[in-house]
């Protein structure tokens, strides 16, 4: 299985997806795209994954956004699952036809959605860690959602979230050490985040590598090929 990872910024990396991809013995290229300039061609790739980001999925002042929404469009076409992670569900969403946006509020914390196929995405709790939104594209279906937005859906044989399930308490550390403004004019304790992704890290890992493993197996169908 080959996949191409598509990270936004060095501070925000695949974490517990690149221990899914490496049980699976898939082939991956990691594409930097803010500093890679080539255009990979997704026919290339069983799966595509495009994960989190501090950028917004509706500023088109961001130079790559333009060449990520057509990689995603172009995947889509030609039927390549991919899973989209926070930034990636919002960008996923938008280059099909859906909307990103701010959200009224932010989600930052771990919190609970309500899943309609808890077999697919159970119900958490999950790390959110978030201030923007989005609109479903067409032909979209919702799996999940939460009193501030939407959460989960699937379109085709891909699946977007807009939780972060791939994090580990490193990573969850190291958001925290450099958001701590942000943190406080949210009214968040930083400290207590890191600690409960400590606490939560066997569940939450668990939860995540099933997640993955559903996104495959049932939305992607592609678990038949590992």
């Amino acid at each position: 299985m080959r996949a191409l990872v598509i990270e936004h910024d060095p501070d925000v990396p695949a974490g517990l997806v690149d221990e899914w991809l490496a049980g699976r013995a898939a082939e991956v290229d990691l594409w930097r795209i803010a500093t890679d300039g080539r255009d990979p061609d997704p026919r290339d790739y069983d799966l595509i994954v495009t994960l989190g980001s501090e950028a917004a999925a509706y500023d088109d002042t961001i130079p790559w956004l333009t060449r990520e929404q057509r990689l995603l469009r172009e995947a889509f076409e030609r039927d390549v699952p991919v899973l989209g992670i926070c930034f990636g569900s919002q960008i996923l969403a938008r280059a099909l036809g859906g909307h990103a946006r701010r959200a009224e509020r932010s989600e930052i914390g771990w919190m609970a959605i309500e899943s309609r196929d808890p077999s697919i995405v159970p119900g958490g709790p999950w790390l959110q860690w978030h201030h923007d939104t989005f609109t479903l594209p067409p032909r979209a279906v919702l799996l999940a959602d939460s009193s501030a937005g939407l959460q989960a859906y699937t379109i085709r044989r891909s699946l977007g979230v807009q939780f972060h399930p791939e994090v580990t308490p490193e990573i969850v550390a190291d958001w925290v050490a450099g958001s701590r403004d942000d943190l406080e004019r949210e009214g968040v304790d930083g400290d207590r985040l890191a600690a409960e992704a400590r606490e939560r890290d066997g569940d939450n890992r668990a939860r995540a590598l099933a997640l993955f493993d559903e996104f495959l197996e049932r939305v992607a169908r592609i678990g038949a090929a590992v």
